[in-house]
């Protein structure tokens, strides 16, 4: 387990305890401290946590900080939750997150946030073992956090491990049948923004490549596209609704249909799969976007951005989802009555779509 800021030890007499400046294995106490400045705990205690009426003169206060920098002395976090009755940690477990390309940014937002409102992240990732789960929890309930965010590296649905209910938490990028908290990604929303981006530009014949693979993504994602071309007034051709395996082979054997169902736009459920397709249709002759305009998934800066033209796509919020999962955890913001919190998926304009060729929309 790992921490968003430096970690602290506890002291043989269990009060206050840090590791020594000079990399020994010596513990720095309130008593080193105490004797160096020449007062006794209770007034090192009182000057090092401010404590409100504390009768200490200025000189005695001078003495005290003075010996606290010469030893390299760092309060005890644990003791200090001790005597304050509240922690100052907030806990993140996850499955594999932290070894995914672009979902560990939700650490990167959750971190941000909790220092932002004065708390220290607690990072554990658990690469989805029951065991190392359950360890994880132990530890962050014995560091008495003030909640625990409970995270997957991709949208679904999750059974909460049995020490989760001993803590007030909130699911970041997963849902629980039981109506537990959560902050998930608008995938319908997003669904709908990518194929706007295609209708922007005059498409009418927008194929729809969708992943094989039952998630709240391939359900989201195919009835935001429906809904955006029934706003624009299109019915949508099944034949165009095409299930493909969630990869760039996926969208290769996908893309080789395109050309001949007569598209001139295509939404893929992801970045990989549009990579695909934009093999398949260079094998087929045709190029994007000035025969078929594309627009992936994800914002997977490894794909999106160094494609050939760039491709457009749609972000998948995951800096916003650790911000959101903190802020509803300490309930700087609200709960939406019904549901859990939905966050939107922005498009990302590129190069991969223009208008079709006249006769062809």
């Amino acid at each position: 387990m790992t921490e968003g800021r430096g970690a602290t030890g506890a002291s043989s007499d269990g009060t206050a305890a840090a590791s020594s400046p000079r990399g020994g294995a010596a513990r720095v106490t309130l008593r080193d401290v105490s004797r160096l400045a020449g007062v006794s705990t209770t007034t090192v205690s009182h000057v090092i946590n401010n404590k409100v009426g504390a009768r200490i003169g200025d000189d005695a206060r001078r003495r005290v900080r003075e010996a606290v920098e010469a030893l390299g002395y760092r309060p005890n976090a644990t003791a200090a939750n001790l005597v304050k009755g509240q922690s100052s940690f907030i806990g993140l477990v996850a499955d594999s997150i932290a070894t995914t390309p672009f979902a560990g940014q939700i650490i990167r937002g959750a971190q941000d946030e909790a220092w932002r409102l004065g708390y220290t992240l607690l990072i554990a990732n658990t690469e989805d073992n029951a065991d190392a789960e359950a360890e994880a929890l132990g530890m962050m309930l014995a560091h008495q956090v003030r909640g625990i965010l409970f995270s997957t590296w991709y949208h679904r649905e999750v059974t909460l491990p049995a020490g989760l209910s001993e803590v007030d938490h909130v699911l970041v990028n997963c849902y629980a049948s039981d109506g537990v908290r959560a902050v998930v990604p608008d995938e319908v929303g997003g669904g709908r923004a990518a194929t706007e981006l295609l209708l922007a530009q005059g498409h009418r014949r927008i194929a729809f490549l969708n992943t094989t693979t039952p998630s709240p993504a391939r359900r989201g994602r195919i009835a935001g596209h429906r809904e955006a071309m029934a706003v624009a007034g299109i019915d949508v051709d099944d034949e165009l609704v095409i299930d493909t395996a969630p990869d760039q082979e996926g969208g290769f054997v996908a893309g080789q249909r395109l050309a001949d169902l007569g598209v001139t736009g295509v939404c893929c459920h992801n970045d990989r799969v549009a990579m695909g397709v934009y093999d398949a249709l260079r094998e087929r002759g045709l190029a994007v976007p000035d025969d078929v305009s594309v627009v992936g998934f994800d914002n997977q800066e490894v794909i999106a951005a160094h494609l050939r033209p760039p491709l457009s796509t749609v972000a998948l919020p995951h800096y916003e989802l650790g911000v959101q999962g903190v802020r509803l955890l300490m309930g700087v913001e609200d709960f939406p009555a019904v549901g859990p919190l939905r966050v939107a998926c922005p498009p990302i304009g590129r190069s991969s779509v223009a208008r079709p060729r006249v006769g062809t929309a």
